[in-house]
This record gives structure tokens, C-alpha cells and sequence, in this order.
């Protein structure tokens, strides 16, 4: 099999060595240690237990991103869990994410993000999509047991082809999104083939709990994305709701790419290069708000994709962001062209609208006819990338969501 050697080269690097196991988790268990004697003086029955890709062994060598469930009784599912959390918190530096419900943030070596849920038995209790976490660790568990690399390859996978993570102002492939979709295909490999024939819009139910009808009997607002994966432990939730088409784009680009031609180079996260761009570009620096990362992150990729709608006239070969998830980033643009022609074409109303055509060709002296419309030229208000910049990086949408841009 060809593509095994390419798999096996990786996972020698992404799965953590027993040494980096054992230091890692040593320190996971001491800080849990620590807070839950913390956590029982605010609340007697509440514990706080390992989540994610931690609590599944999926996670990657070198990425110490610690999800920890918070779990309270059901007994006080009338209570702010979040405030009862900062109280547990008091010892550490926290950081309070705002959310459905709130979460929190606790950095040193290792970054910890606390999640309180409530402990819940049966579906009808929970209060929060929160709540469910544990439900989700519990059923890649089950149905994961003997995919656990596999989930690790399309983690590494999607970062090196820049379509991972959850966060809002990336929309990517979630790291719950990518454990279904590896159990749902049985394997990282059965996914890009499938990927390489994916056809707007995907539909995926593990369980048919829908019998073909997802877009039918969801609702609406669940099935505007284009995949709409059907999360196994919450049938009215589609787990992929918030992956962009873009983004899903890059994945079945780069999955029919290796296809064609596997390479570990597909696994590489590489710094974008631009000595090697070939074309006009254009590079902005960025300021960011000081504000919490996730929103701090999401006005930044805002106003970007604002920029790069008006930009959409000229020629762009290819274009991104670039963020340190402080307060500097950069925005870059690469053209086919540097400038546009002097005179546009101007649309007037369709030639069968008389009156209309009157009245246009009252306007503009010089009118013409194609396909049906009357045109006329214009001359063309902006005609290199840099007026068009001056412009926007002036008005109210950007200079509302970064601090500069220059």
C-alpha cells in the first residue's frame, strides 16, 4: 500500500513518545488534583474531569490544549455554573471566554480550558450543548477505539492545509467534526476518498436517525452550511454547522491532491512564502483589537474578508490572513495585475424597458447594447489595488474591528 510508509513517517511525529505521555499527563493530574480540592470547598458534588482529545488519546505531540469538564450535579442546574467556576478559580490566572456559557482559560506550560457542564443522565436534561461534552468523549470512545491514529492524521492534516479549528473566525473542521467523520467513513484514508467525490450538499447521519430526510426534518438554520454532519449524541444538532465553504473546499482540494500524488509534504505546516509568490502583491499590517481572542480573532478575519470583497474587482490570484492570536496580524493580497482599464462598462436596464433606456441614455451620451442591456462608458473611479485600499481601510466597517491597518 503506498500510502502506509507516508502514514506511518507521520504518526511517528504527531503520536506522543511514552516520555512526553507520561510528563504531560503527570502534569495534567497534578493541576486537576489541585483545583478539584479547590473546586469541593465551592460546591461538595461538583468534579472536574479530563475532556476532549485528552480524555479520547487523540491529541498531538507538542499541542498541549487540556480540555476539563467541570461537571455539577443536576441539583444545580438553577445556578450560574460559570460563576461558580470563577469562585473554584480564585488560585490561578483565569481567563473568562464568553459563550452559551461561559468558560475559562488557565495558562502556563500547558492551556487548560475549563468547561463547566452539568452531569446529566438522559438527553431532556441538558440545559447548554455544553452539557453533552462528556456524552461525545464517551461515544468516540466506544465507536473510536481502533481509529485513534486515524483521527490524528486528518487533525495534522487539516492544520498543515489550513482548515482546522472551531474557533469562529476560522470556521474550520473541528476536531468533534473530524472524530465523526473519521468513524462515520472507518478511517482517514476511506475519508478523502470520499471527500475527492463529495457534491454540495453533504449529508451524513451515523446513525439514519433521519432515513435520508436530514434536510427536511432539521431546521433550517442547522442545514445552511455545506456539510451537514448529524451528531450522533444530539440528532437535532449538525455537529459541521459552522465550517465554511472555503474551508471545505481547501480539504477536498488538498484530500484529491494527495490522492493523485501522496507526499508527507501534505502533513507539513509551512510558513507562507512570500519571496516565491509570482504577481502584484500587497501586504497589510494589522493591529487587533485588545479585546478576547475569539473576538479580538473574528473582527480581524471580518474586516479582512471585507477588504477582499472589495478587492474583488481586480484580478486576486490568491489572498489571507496571518495572526499571532495577540494584537498583530497581516493581511495579504496577491494580483494578477497591478491596474484596470481607464473606461468601464456601465449597466443600464434591459433594451425592451423603454423608458428606462430614455432616461439612461439622457445620463451617458455614449451607449451601447450587449446581450440584451444598454451600457455605457465610464471612467473608472479606481484602477490600481491602493485606491481601492485607501478607501476601505478608511471606512467605518475596519476601523470598527482592528485598531489599524496600514
Amino acid at each position: 500500500m503506498r500510502y502506509k510508509p507516508i502514514f506511518q513517517s507521520v504518526l511517528k511525529d504527531v503520536v506522543p513518545s511514552e516520555e512526553e505521555r507520561d510528563k504531560v499527563l503527570a502534569e495534567v493530574k497534578s493541576f486537576m488534583s489541585s483545583f478539584n480540592g479547590q473546586l469541593v470547598r465551592v460546591c461538595s458534588d461538583a468534579r472536574a474531569f479530563l475532556g476532549g482529545s485528552f480524555a479520547k488519546d487523540t491529541w498531538l505531540s507538542g499541542d498541549y490544549d487540556v480540555d476539563i469538564f467541570v461537571k455539577f450535579s443536576f441539583a444545580q442546574h438553577n445556578q450560574n455554573l460559570s460563576d461558580l467556576l470563577e469562585k473554584a478559580l480564585k488560585l490561578w490566572s483565569s481567563e473568562r471566554i464568553h459563550g452559551s456559557r461561559d468558560y475559562f482559560w488557565v495558562r502556563n506550560s500547558i492551556k487548560y480550558e475549563l468547561v463547566p457542564v452539568l452531569d446529566i443522565k438522559k438527553a431532556d436534561q441538558a440545559e447548554n450543548v455544553t452539557d453533552f461534552s462528556p456524552w461525545h468523549v464517551a461515544w468516540v470512545n466506544k465507536n473510536g477505539k481502533n481509529l485513534k491514529d486515524d483521527i490524528r492524521l486528518a487533525k495534522k492534516f487539516c492544520k498543515a492545509n489550513h482548515c482546522y479549528g472551531a474557533e469562529s473566525y476560522i470556521r474550520g473542521f473541528s476536531g468533534h467534526v473530524l472524530d465523526i467523520l473519521i468513524i462515520y467513513y472507518g478511517g482517514f484514508l476511506p475519508l478523502l476518498k470520499a471527500a475527492r467525490n463529495w457534491k454540495p450538499k453533504i449529508i451524513l447521519d451515523y446513525n439514519n436517525i433521519y432515513k435520508g430526510k436530514a434536510l427536511l426534518m432539521l431546521n433550517r438554520s442547522k442545514t445552511e452550511g455545506p456539510l451537514v454532519l448529524v451528531d450522533p449524541v444530539q440528532p437535532g444538532r449538525n455537529a459541521a454547522a459552522a465550517l465554511t465553504q472555503e474551508n471545505l473546499d481547501r480539504f477536498v482540494v488538498a484530500a484529491g491532491k494527495f490522492l493523485k500524488k501522496p507526499s508527507a509534504v501534505f502533513f507539513m505546516e509551512k510558513p507562507v512564502d512570500f519571496a516565491k509568490m509570482k504577481g502584484y502583491l500587497i501586504k497589510i499590517s494589522v493591529e487587533t483589537l485588545p479585546d478576547k481572542e475569539d473576538v479580538a480573532g473574528t473582527k480581524f478575519v471580518r474586516a479582512f474578508e471585507h477588504v477582499r470583497d472589495q478587492l474583488s474587482e481586480f484580478q486576486i490570484k490568491d489572498s489571507g490572513w496571518l495572526w499571532d492570536k495577540k494584537s498583530s496580524g497581516t493581511w495579504w493580497f496577491l494580483f494578477g495585475k497591478k491596474q484596470l482599464s481607464a473606461d468601464m462598462d456601465w449597466m443600464g436596464p434591459p433594451v425592451k424597458i423603454s423608458d428606462a433606456v430614455k432616461k439612461f441614455k439622457k445620463i451617458y451620451k455614449k451607449t451601447f447594447v450587449k446581450k440584451g442591456r444598454v451600457y455605457a462608458k465610464v471612467k473608472r473611479p479606481e484602477t490600481v489595488p491602493e485606491q481601492v485600499l485607501k478607501r476601505v481601510l478608511n471606512e467605518d466597517y475596519v476601523k470598527s474591528r482592528v485598531k489599524s491597518a496600514r
